[in-house]
C-alpha cells in the first residue's frame, strides 16, 4: 500500500544517513528530507510527500543486520565458477562481484548492456562476419578500496579467466572460443588476446568470431566482471600495443596460485571487490559481509540498504524455529517438505512472510559414461525403468516438486512456453480482413501450439522392460544373480556406486524406490555420501571418477548453453562434460540450438524440443525433479522481491529490515494511487 512505500522511503533514508542510529534532531514537518537522487527515482515519491502525511521517523525502528540461512553449505569458491559452482557460492559471488558489462533483462527476455556500468555501446561487422562491440564505461565505477574500475580491469578479467596459467592454481580456464584470438591465447601459443582491445581507460572492444555466430544469446557472450590486478597478479599490468591486450609482468602459475588459493587467497577471501558487499570473515560455514561504500547501484538504481549481512548454513530440522526466534531473518531456497510445512504454519500465525518461485534447474543423476558399466544407453535406460521417480519426488518434495523428463527446470522460460504458461510472441494482424496476413498468423500460431514435450519417455517403473533391455544388450545373470558382460575384453559386473551430498535425505528414498527394483534385475547399487567439494570434483573429473553415478543438483545459467557440457570433439568429451558422454548427435542438437539467430524464438524452441528428445533417448543423465523454492523471512523485511530476482543477493538490494508503524493515509490518496496503477509492497 501507499503508506508502506512512504514508510520504507524514510527507513531507507535513515539507513543511509545514520547507519544504526536514530535522528538526532527533531524534524520540522515542512522540511524536506535530503535523499540521494537514486533512491528518489527508485521509490517514486519525494520525502516531502511522506512528511505531509504525518510520518514521525522517530517511530520507525530499523535494523542494521540481517542473517540469511541456506540449507546448502558454502564451499568457499567466492571468486569464479572455475573451481566449482555450488549454489550458495553463487549467491556470495553475486554479493561481492558486480559491475558486469551485461545484465539479463527479464522483462524483455534478453541480455543487454548494464546502464549502471556501460554508458554507450556500438557494434560493427567486418567483411569476414566478425562482430565488434565497443563499450564506453561510466566514470563512477569503484572497487571497495576506492580505486577506479577502468577498461583495463575488464581486459584483465578476460585475460585471467581464459589463461592456461589458471591450471596451475587448480582451475579449469574459461572457454571463450567465440572471441577472436581465443584459441591461440588459451593454448599458450601467444600471450596476446587479439579479440579484446582497450582504447582508453573508459573504452573496451570485444570482437566475436564469425564462426561462432549466430548465437541466440549473443550479447550474453560479452558478460564480464572486473577483477583487481593488484590483488591477483601484483607486479603485472595489462597493455595493448594495437594488436590486442596482454599481461605484462611476472604472470606465472606460481604467482597466481599464491594469490588465489589458501584461506586468505582471492578465490575464497576476495578483499577488494566491485559488488554491493565486502567479505569480512568466513570460517567455512558462516560468512560475514559489510556494505561496499563505493558501490554505485545497479541498473534499477537500487542500493544495499542493510549495512551488515550474515550468511550461514541452515539445518532443515531447526531452521524455521530459528527464524521464529530471530536467529535467522531469511531462509533461502527452502526445499525440504517438513521445513516448508513448518514455515506455512508460521505464516498462518503471522510470524513470518513467504515468497515462492520456480527453480531454473533440476536435480538429476549424472552417469560417468566413460565407465564400461554405464557406457551403454540400454543400461542407463534400464536403471531409469527401475526408479520410481514419482514416488521419490512426492516423498522428498511433498508436492512442491515436479518430475521432469529432460534437461530443464520449471523456472526456465522455455518450459513455460511448452507448458502453456508463457504466451507465444505472436500478434494477430491489425487488419482482420488481410487474408494473407491472417493465414501467416494462423500458421505461426499453429507452429507454436505444436511445441510439446509430452512425447518424452516418462520411464515409469517397469522391471520387466529393464531386464529385457539388459538381456538384449548382452548382460547375463551370473551365479550370484548379478548382471555381467565382457566389455572391451574385461568382465564387467553391474556393481555400481552412486555418490550424493552428505546429509541429503533423498538417499533414503533411493533406498526405498530404486535399490530394491535394481536388485530384481541383477544390479547392485551402493549409496555413498560425500562432501559437496568431493562431489563437484568427481562430477567435473578434477578428482577421481570412482563412482558410476552422481546425484547432482544444479541450477542453470541464464545463458543456457548445454553444448558446453555435452561437447564431443574427435570422439572425446569436452573439458566441462560432467557425464563424459560421446553422443555426437546430442552435441549436434545442442550446437544448432545455440546457433539460432537472436530473436528467432520459435526456431530456438523447436531446436530446444529436439535437444530434449535426444537427452531423453540417450539418458546421459536421469532427470528427477525440478521444484518450487520457498523463501521464508521475518515480517520486518520489506521490499525483498526474490521472485523477480536470480538470487537472494540480488533481491536484498533495495530491501530494508524495519519495524514500521501503520500510517493513516487519507482515503483519497489511496484511491489516487490505485488509479495510477503503482506497484506496491504488501509487507
Amino acid at each position: 500500500m501507499f503508506k508502506k512505500w512512504l514508510a520504507l522511503l524514510l527507513a531507507m533514508v535513515m539507513v543511509l544517513s545514520l547507519g544504526a542510529g536514530a535522528f538526532a534532531e527533531d524534524m520540522e514537518e515542512e522540511k524536506e528530507i535530503e535523499i540521494p537522487a537514486a533512491l528518489i527515482r527508485q521509490m517514486g515519491y519525494s520525502a516531502a510527500e511522506a512528511v505531509t502525511l504525518g510520518v514521525d521517523p522517530n517511530e520507525i525502528v530499523y535494523y542494521d543486520h540481517l542473517t540469511v540461512g541456506n540449507p546448502t553449505v558454502m564451499r568457499g569458491d567466492f571468486f569464479t565458477e572455475l573451481w566449482g559452482n555450488a549454489t550458495s557460492d553463487i549467491d556470495v559471488r553475486n554479493l561481492l562481484h558486480g559491475c558486469n558489462l551485461i545484465r539479463w533483462d527479464g522483462e524483455n527476455g534478453m541480455f543487454t548492456t548494464d546502464p549502471s556500468v556501460v554508458a554507450g555501446v556500438g557494434a560493427v561487422e567486418n567483411p569476414a562476419g566478425d562482430r565488434t562491440f565497443t563499450m564506453v564505461l561510466n566514470n563512477n565505477l569503484r572497487y571497495s578500496d576506492g580505486t577506479p574500475i577502468t577498461a583495463w580491469d575488464y581486459a584483465f578479467s578476460y585475460l585471467l579467466l581464459m589463461s592456461p596459467t589458471l591450471e596451475g592454481a587448480g582451475a579449469e580456464p574459461m572457454r571463450r572460443e567465440y572471441i577472436i584470438g581465443s584459441e591461440a591465447y588459451s593454448n599458450g601459443t601467444t600471450n596476446v588476446l587479439a579479440g579484446v582491445q582497450v582504447t582508453d581507460d573508459q573504452t573496451i572492444s570485444v570482437t566475436l568470431d564469425a564462426d561462432y555466430l549466430p548465437f541466440f544469446y549473443e550479447m550474453g557472450l560479452l558478460s564480464c566482471n572486473p577483477y583487481p590486478i593488484a590483488e591477483i597478479a601484483p607486479g603485472c599490468t595489462v597493455r595493448d600495443d594495437g594488436n590486442g591486450v596482454y599481461i605484462d609482468g611476472p604472470f606465472t602459475a606460481a604467482l597466481i596460485n599464491g594469490t588465489l588459493n589458501g584461506t586468505s587467497g582471492y578465490r575464497t577471501f576476495p578483499k577488494v571487490v566491485s559488488g554491493p558487499y565486502m567479505l569480512k570473515s568466513f570460517d567455512g560455514v558462516t560468512a560475514e559481509f559489510d556494505v561496499n561504500p563505493y558501490y554505485a547501484g545497479n541498473a534499477e538504481d537500487e542500493m544495499p540498504l542493510i549495512p551488515h549481512l550474515t550468511y550461514t548454513l541452515a539445518d532443515n530440522n531447526t531452521m524455521v524455529a530459528k527464524l521464529e526466534s530471530g536467529e535467522f531473518d531469511v531462509l533461502n531456497k527452502v526445499l525440504n517438505v517438513d521445513a516448508i510445512n513448518q514455515g506455512m504454519q508460521g505464516i498462518a500465525g503471522g510470524k513470518m512472510a513467504m515468497s515462492n518461485y520456480p527453480r531454473t534447474g533440476l536435480s538429476m543423476i549424472a552417469f560417468a559414461c566413460e565407465n564400461p558399466a554405464v557406457s551403454s544407453a540400454s543400461v542407463r535406460q534400464a536403471i531409469a525403468y527401475c526408479m520410481d521417480r514419482d514416488a521419490i519426488v512426492s516423498a522428498y518434495s511433498g508436492g512442491y516438486g515436479l518430475r521432469v523428463d529432460g534437461y530443464f527446470g520449471i523456472g526456465q522460460w522455455m518450459y513455460g512456453v511448452v507448458n502453456g504458461t508463457v504466451a507465444p510472441p505472436v500478434e494477430a494482424p491489425a487488419d482482420p480482413y488481410d487474408l494473407k496476413a491472417q493465414e501467416e498468423y494462423e500458421k505461426e500460431l499453429k507452429a507454436w501450439e505444436e511445441l510439446s514435450i509430452e512425447d518424452l519417455e516418462p520411464y515409469e517403473v517397469d522391471t520387466e522392460k529393464a531386464a529385457a533391455l539388459l538381456a538384449q544388450d548382452g548382460w547375463t545373470l551370473n551365479a550370484g544373480g548379478m548382471r555381467e558382460k565382457w566389455v572391451n575384453g574385461v568382465l564387467t559386473t553391474l556393481d555400481l556406486t552412486m555418490i550424493y551430498p552428505e546429509g541429503n535425505k533423498i538417499a533414503d528414498y533411493f533406498g526405498q524406490y530404486l535399490i530394491p527394483n535394481l536388485e530384481q534385475v541383477g544390479i547392485k547399487l551402493t549409496l555413498k555420501p560425500v562432501s559437496m567439494a568431493e562431489l563437484s570434483a568427481t562430477a567435473y573429473a578434477t578428482g577421481a571418477r570412482d563412482a558410476e553415478m552422481i546425484y547432482f543438483p544444479t541450477n542453470f545459467d541464464l545463458l543456457f548453453d548445454p553444448a558446453v557440457y555435452f561437447e564431443v570433439q574427435n570422439g572425446q568429451p569436452g573439458a566441462w562434460s560432467f557425464t563424459h558422454q560421446t553422443d555426437a548427435e546430442l552435441y549436434r542438437r545442442a550446437l544448432v540450438m545455440r546457433e539460432t539467430e537472436p530473436g528467432e524464438v520459435l526456431e530456438y524452441m523447436q531446436k530446444w524440443v529436439s535437444f530434449q528428445e535426444r537427452v531423453n533417448q540417450q539418458l546421459p543423465i536421469i532427470p528427477i525433479y525440478s521444484n518450487v523454492y520457498f523463501d521464508f523471512y521475518t515480517s520486518q523485511l520489506h521490499d525483498y522481491d526474490i521472485a523477480q530476482s536470480s538470487t537472494w543477493a540480488e533481491a536484498i538490494l533495495g530491501a530494508v529490515k524495519a519495524d514500521i508503524p501503520e500510517i493513516e493515509v487519507p482515503e483519497e490518496a489511496e484511491e489516487a494511487e490505485a488509479a495510477d496503477g503503482e506497484i506496491v509492497i504488501d509487507g
